[in-house]
This record gives structure tokens, sequence and C-alpha cells, in this order.
């Protein structure tokens, strides 16, 4: 089901627009409808029945709306999501079942464990960059624990909005999904509404607003942000090897990727066999016109697309530069003589420029990196494991890639999450599951033998003092 926000004019003296949905899916998951193991896998059956279903529609979405190759969306979309609901399908079973804890000696006869169980109704706010993989992925995760949801895709990605909203809620149990269209006014209205968890994937500033309408309410909530990601290059690296790496993953899907690298920093030494590099890759890639490729995708509107053409007015064009509104096209750019100050340097670039900022070597890079904000994801490349390592020892960020780029997300194993303002939370593969999931402290003791128990209550006696200083002493307990 797709609800629809009505315009200002036809809401006049009507209820809330989402009032009835939300209450519909909330009396479903009172009723227990989502916890059975049963239900939740009928729902990501469903899900990869939609996925097989309908590939050449989203397929011809995603070019509609990013001009994404079918190959390019396979790899960065479908397949991504048909993996993970695959995971869940398969660990299920085990990612449900009560994880036992240890007890203490006041607690032996008793049984402790830990209890997966859902939040309630989740809301999951999506955008527009990967619009199947970043709307479906946490979808999974919050099926797979058992949650009613409201899917929030975004509208700046019209064609995949309009096939995820006529085709997926065909495919998964009306009581218990609903999902919502509409824009900034629609989710700020939405966001009024209480919600047991809140999933969102965008810019730090909307997820501010998204933090605060949480807020209000005490809701719980996973912020997939993004920010400015570091690339340190050393001297000691082969300068061809680490362009083809860090061309293909900043022009990848335009370069409108979070966890893409967003900078580069190096010596200047570094930077003059570096742009001869990066210019023999772009051309290799994108061939000696890039605008004609079936491989380089582009802006989504023209508003980002004005926004880069102002930051195309930093520094110095070193490579690429050119741009065609009327296709939303941008070349393959790198920039140099770049300064901090620089609106380039100052916020996520989200688009197919790549700045060189030079510095004189490890230890001012490193402090480059940590005068700014944490990123989501922080790149290092070095023929040296002990330089790779120091990148990663002296930082912090969500992910790190030693000589390589953001490949890791195709990993269920590693989870994805940012940290301070690029976001918190995790999710993918078991994570995804357990961030959708209230772990729940559980002790089962026995009605009877009431007689062991009496040493803990008062008064209370120097024998009983000791026996319980021992009993708790007898391993790690913490009484608050």
């Amino acid at each position: 089901m797709s609800t629809k926000s009505p315009d200002s004019a036809s809401s006049v003296g009507r209820s809330d627009p989402f009032e009835d949905t939300l209450r519909r899916l909330r009396e479903a998951f009172h009723a227990g409808r989502t916890r059975p193991a049963e239900f939740r896998a009928a729902q990501l059956r469903g899900l990869g029945r939609f996925l097989q279903d309908h590939k050449q529609q989203l397929q011809e979405a995603l070019a509609q709306d990013l001009h994404k190759s079918a190959f390019e969306s396979d790899i960065s979309e479908i397949i991504q999501c048909q993996n993970e609901v695959d995971l869940a399908l398969k660990n299920l079973p085990a990612w449900m079942k009560d994880e036992p804890a240890s007890t203490n000696l006041l607690t032996k006869l008793g049984s402790a464990f830990i209890r997966k169980e859902p939040f309630g109704v989740a809301l999951i706010i999506a955008p527009w960059n990967y619009p199947v993989n970043l709307t479906l992925m946490p979808l999974v995760g919050a099926l797979a624990a058992g949650n009613c949801v409201v899917l929030k895709p975004s509208e700046m990605s019209k064609g995949t909005e309009k096939v995820l909203s006529e085709l997926l809620p065909q495919y998964l149990d009306q009581s218990c999904f609903a999902m919502v269209l509409g824009g900034p006014q629609e989710t700020g209205q939405l966001l009024e509404h209480k919600f047991d968890y809140i999933f969102f994937t965008g810019s730090p500033r909307v997820g501010k607003i998204v933090m605060a309408a949480a807020a209000k309410h005490l809701t719980p909530i996973t912020l997939e942000l993004g920010g400015k990601n570091p690339c340190y290059v050393d001297d000691d690296c082969d300068p061809q090897t680490v362009a083809n790496r860090v061309a293909w993953f900043r022009y990848f899907n335009t370069g409108q990727t979070c966890v893409a690298p967003d900078y580069v920093l190096c010596s200047p030494e570094m930077q003059g066999r570096l742009l001869p590099a990066l210019q023999s890759s772009i051309t290799r890639f994108y061939g000696d016109d890039p605008k004609t490729s079936p491989n380089l995708g582009r802006i989504i509107n023209h508003k980002h697309f004005q926004r880069l053409q102002e930051l195309l007015r930093c520094g110095r064009v070193a490579i690429g530069g050119q741009s065609d509104e009327s296709q939303l096209y941008i070349a393959p750019t790198v920039l140099v003589d770049v300064q901090e100050t620089e609106p380039v340097m100052q916020e996520e670039i989200f688009g197919p420029i790549l700045p060189l900022v030079t510095v004189r070597g490890l230890d001012e890079a490193i402090d480059f990196i940590n005068q700014r904000e944490k990123p989501l994801a922080l790149y290092a490349f070095s023929n040296s494991n002990q330089v790779v390592n120091q990148v990663l020892d002296r930082t912090s960020s969500g992910s790190f890639g030693g000589n390589e780029g953001f490949i890791y997300l195709t990993l269920p194993s590693l989870p994805l999450g940012g940290v301070g303002s690029s976001g918190m939370g995790r999710y993918h593969g078991k994570f995804s599951f357990d961030t959708f999931s209230h772990q729940r402290a559980c002790l089962l003791s026995y009605s009877g033998l009431e007689k062991f128990n009496e040493i803990r209550y008062p008064p209370y006696s120097p024998w009983n003092q000791q026996l319980i200083n021992w009993a708790l002493g007898s391993q790690s307990c913490t009484l608050l």
C-alpha cells in the first residue's frame, strides 16, 4: 500500500493522512503477526521475488534517474539486495535464537539469556543516490527482525520511486507494510508521529532534523550520513595502480556515493606523478569523450548540477571540467591548487570532482584529517604496511580501506556506519538484524526453592553478608 499526503487544500478539516496507516501497522504488530519466523521468512521471500520479477524495470528506472548502466545497476544495487535477502533467509533461525548468558552463584539455578525482539513499527527514510540499495537493504533487516515497516523512498529518484511504490507492496503483507510518498513537507509531517525505530540515510543537515524529531518521542535511531572522506597517497606507491583504484571509486555513480574518496592528500611530488596517471585511468575507463561513455552516469537533477558547477570554480582544473546542463553531465574532474577554505573543501562534494591537496608527509596528512569531523570512510595507499597501519591507528572513521576503495561494501560480514557527524549505528548482514532488534535481558527462575533465596533478604547477618559477597565475587557482576 502506498500513501500519498494530500495537498493542504484537500486536507483542511480532514484527519492526519498517516494516522490510519500507522494505526493499522501498530495493531498488526501488537497482535503478534510479525513475530513468527515463518512470517518473517515469507516477507523476505516476497522481497526476493520482487527483485527477480522486476529486475528490468529497476534497471530502466535507475537508467532514467542516474543514467546507470544495467551492469552497474546490478552490481551496486540489485545483486547486493538479493544477496542480503538470501543471507537473512539462510541465517534467520540462528539470528532469532535466544543467546545464552552466563550466571553467578546467586542466579545459578535460573536461566539467563538475551532475546532478540522487534522494536515495533519502524520508519525507513531512503536517499536518491542508490535508490534501490539504500531503500531495500535496511528493509531486509527490519523485516528479518520482525518489525512492521513504513518505507519512504526518495522523491528525487522519480523512476525508482514509481517502480517501488507501484510494485513492491504487491509482494509484502499489507497489514504490516506501508509505503509513503512525498517530499520534505510530507516527511516532516510523518516524523511528527511516534515510531519505535527510525532509520535514515542522507545528509548530516537533514539527519539533524530527523534526530530532533526522534528525540521528541525518545525514539531510537540509526543515521547513515556522509562527510568528506580523505584519501592519503604515500610517496611509496605505484601512481598508476592508485589512480586506477581512486578513479573508479571516485567516479562510480558519477561520484554520488557517500563512501567515495572526497579528496586526496599527497606530497607535491606525488601529485606530479598522480595527475598523468589519473588522466590515463579516466581515458581508459570512459574514453576520450566521457560524455559518450555508457559507463558514466549523470547528476541527479539541476539543483545538484548547479551546486557542483560552483565547486568547479575552486582551485584550478587539471583534468576534465567540461559540463552540459541539458544532459546533467559533468566530466570526471581533478582539481589542484585548492585552498582549505574554499567551498569544495568545506562540504561533501557528491559529484565527479576530485581535489588534490598537498601535504609535506604522513604526519601532516594525519593532522589534516584529525582537525576535521570524523568521516564515513577513510583510505590510505602505500607499499608500506607500516604507513597504512599508522593512518588506521591514528585516525577515526566509519570504515577504512588500505590500498582499496569501498569494495568492502560487498562484504556482509562488515558493518556500514558512521561515527560522530558521519552517523551513528550500523547495518548490513547480521548487523542489520541487530540494529532493528531490541536485545532483551531475561532471567527465568524457579517459583519454588525459596530457601535458597532467604540469604539475600534483610536483616543481613554477618554470615549472610559474607556469603553474598562471596557469591557476587565469584564472577564479575555489577548491581545498579
